[in-house]
This record gives structure tokens, C-alpha cells and sequence, in this order.
């Protein structure tokens, strides 16, 4: 299957892998400018990031770097500013343990089709040997080298017992496939009349956590081979605070309503077959805290430290709020920014145009209720090899 056209297939691992990404390049719908959000987020929680890392066993080598793992770095600043986060606190526990600190190597890791070009070039050059001072008090220079390290995390990335700590924000609740089932018209699971499982059957939910709990057990498997003794992850992704996974959140306000309902007006309009709408579904899922409990103790290789839901608030940020078109723009934008590429390998960039168009009006039309409530909230889990 060469493309991704509206013929009741599911996109196969491997195709989703080759052509997903975050919206590449720094234009007005590039996940480098709609992702002010998330940095918001991630800020919000650095004081638990900060609580995880206390949990990593310095390493005292003299010949092996300290090695971090940022897995789906995506190609924005966001992934950055965490990584230094994350080296400074490293450097500042081995100088308080009046120890030299070790170089350190920081591997930036998504889906092969991801914008590393934008990436490293938002990179500040390496510091001088010798300059680490003037690098801690600056943003003009980096303490760290750094690699591209493209794959599926859901697979091996690395060697055995390479990586002090791993990292993974706003990732994982992307699955590595829409579950089968979910676009077979003979299947009880199949997703007739919509994109996104929020509020779909009691089948097609089951399908989506069924696929999410294997993708996350092949994720903690994975880690358990490359992670040393004595690292650890600090995992972020979409959650939810509801039992029911029919009930997706924030991720079903964002992409199970006007989302929905501008794909909706394509097919009313006679501008999309009702089928190809019905075979593009939403490789993401919003899991809450019991979901993620019983797959680590399941998988059995890690402890949890500490697994939380936190609220992250709204994926929208406006200047102006009592401007509606700025607020449906910020919507459209957002969400092309981050399923951008999977509508247009479905429908096309013309008819993609279109849905995103009527996103945006729909978003105008419903401003302050977007606002007040669409909030996101983050499973929040710090993890160590038991």
C-alpha cells in the first residue's frame, strides 16, 4: 500500500513509522511554533523532573559519559531547554559531591521522517574545554555533544546498559499504529462516522487501550535492555482522569468535537466519501494512572518511584482570548501542527486545507468555550529498574 487514501486499511506499523512526524520547519503551522504549550507544561513540572533525577546513581567513570536519552525529542526548542535542564542538574550534583564532572552525551531519538535539520540547527555551538563556567551562566554554548538517533522507541534504539536517564514528554500517547480492527468494516471494533475513539463503542475503546498497553509494554522492554543500574525515566504523556476510556480528555475535546465535526462537513458536502473518513482514525490514546500501573507491574522490569496525573491546563496559547479568530486559529494551527501529516497522506493537502479551514472557523465560533474548557492533563511517571 503506497498511500494513505480512504480504502478501509489501516496504516501499518512500519508506513506510520516511515512518514509520522511533528509538523516540520519554522512556519505559522510548524509544531516549532505551536508547541508554546507544551513548553508551558513542561516547565510547570520540572520541580517532579528535578525529583526523578535525584533517583539516577552517579556514575564515577573516567573513560564512559554520562549518557541522556531524549525519545521523541520532535524538532523544537522545548526538547532542548529540558536537556540542559537535565545536564546542569547532573554537573551541579557531581561538583557537591566535589567530583569532576564527566562529559556528557545527550541523543536526540524520533521517527526517521522527523525535522532534525531544525533541530540542530537551533543547537548552540559546544563550549571550549575549559569554559564551563561561562557555558552554565550562558545559553551561548552547550556542556553536552549530541547525536540524532532515528527509530521507533516502541523498538531498540540502543546498546545494552548505555543510558544514565531517559526522557520522553507528550510522546507516548502516540501509538505506533491504529489498531486493525478499529478501520474493519467486519469488525465489531470498526469506528464508523469517526476519527478519534472519544465517545466511540465499548469495542473500539477496547481496541485502543488493548494496543496501547502492548506499544507501552514493548516501550518499558525496550528501556529495561538499554537503561544502566541505577538510571532511570522520566516519562510525560496525554492522560485522563476518567475510568472510561471512551472518555479521552482533553485529547477527545481536541480532536473528538470540532476536529470531528469539520471532517463531518467534508463528507455532508460532498467533498469526501464517507468511507475515507471512517478508515482515518487518530493513532493517539489518553491512558489513566490504573492503565499505566498495570502494564509496569505487568512488564515487571521497573518500579515506580512516583506516577501521577497532572494538570497541565490548555493546549491553546492566545495573546488575546477575547478574540475569536485568534482563538480558532490557535486551534487549527495546533492541531495541524501535530496530525498535520497523517490528514494530508489521507485526503490529500487540498482537502486537508479544508478540514483545517473549518477547524479554525469552528474553533472562532466556539472561542470562550474552548478556553474555559479545554484543559489537558499529563500522566507524570518517574521509573527504575527494580
Amino acid at each position: 500500500m503506497d498511500a494513505l487514501q480512504g480504502d478501509d486499511m489501516v496504516v501499518p506499523q512500519m508506513k506510520l513509522e516511515r512518514m509520522f512526524s511533528m509538523k516540520g520547519g519554522k512556519g505559522e503551522t510548524s509544531y516549532a511554533n505551536n508547541s508554546q504549550a507544551q513548553a508551558r507544561h513542561a516547565r510547570s513540572m520540572l520541580h517532579l523532573l528535578e525529583g526523578a533525577l535525584n533517583n539516577v546513581l552517579l556514575s564515577f567513570s573516567d573513560t564512559e559519559p554520562f549518557t541522556v536519552a531524549d525519545l521523541g525529542c520532535s524538532c523544537g526548542q522545548n526538547t532542548l531547554f529540558i536537556v540542559d535542564v537535565i545536564v546542569k542538574h547532573f554537573i551541579k550534583k557531581y561538583e557537591d559531591a566535589g567530583c569532576e564532572p564527566p562529559e556528557f552525551q545527550v541523543f536526540f531519538s524520533d521517527l526517521p521522517s522527523n525535522d532534525f535539520n531544525t533541530l540542530f540547527n537551533l543547537l548552540p555551538p559546544l563550549a571550549v574545554k575549559g569554559s564551563l563556567e561561562e557555558c552554565l551562566a550562558s545559553d551561548a554554548a552547550r556542556s553536552y555533544y549530541t547525536a540524532g538517533v532515528p527509530g521507533s522507541f516502541y523498538r531498540r534504539l540502543f546498546p545494552v546498559n548505555s543510558i544514565n536517564v531517559f526522557h520522553s514528554a507528550f510522546s507516548l500517547h502516540w501509538l505506533s499504529q491504529v489498531p486493525e480492527n478499529v478501520t474493519d468494516t467486519g469488525s465489531a471494533a470498526y469506528n464508523k462516522g469517526r476519527v478519534f475513539i472519544h465517545g466511540a463503542s465499548e469495542d473500539t475503546t477496547s481496541a485502543y487501550t488493548k494496543q496501547f498497553k502492548a506499544d507501552l509494554t514493548a516501550f518499558l522492554s525496550s528501556r529495561s535492555h538499554e537503561l544502566k543500574p541505577g538510571g532511570s525515566m522520566f516519562l510525560v504523556f496525554l492522560g485522563r482522569t476518567s475510568l472510561d476510556p471512551t472518555d479521552q480528555g482533553g485529547a477527545g475535546h481536541l480532536f473528538g468535537t470540532h476536529f470531528q465535526d469539520a471532517w463531518n462537513d467534508l463528507v455532508d458536502e460532498g467533498l469526501l466519501d464517507s468511507r475515507s473518513r471512517d478508515s482515518f482514525n487518530m493513532p493517539v490514546y489518553a491512558a489513566n494512572l490504573q492503565d499505566v500501573k498495570e502494564v509496569v507491574e505487568t512488564e515487571g522490569c521497573f518500579q515506580i518511584n512516583s506516577l501521577e496525573i497532572f494538570r497541565g491546563g490548555s493546549p491553546l496559547v492566545v495573546s488575546r482570548p477575547e478574540d475569536p479568530a485568534e482563538v480558532g486559529r490557535a486551534l487549527a494551527n495546533s492541531c495541524r501542527a501535530v496530525c498535520g501529516v497523517l490528514v494530508d497522506a489521507h485526503v490529500g493537502e487540498e482537502l486537508s486545507n479544508e478540514i483545517f479551514t473549518r477547524l479554525e472557523s469552528k474553533g472562532a465560533s466556539h472561542a470562550r468555550d474552548l478556553l474555559e474548557h479545554l484543559q489537558f492533563y499529563h500522566i507524570v511517571a518517574s521509573l527504575s529498574l527494580r
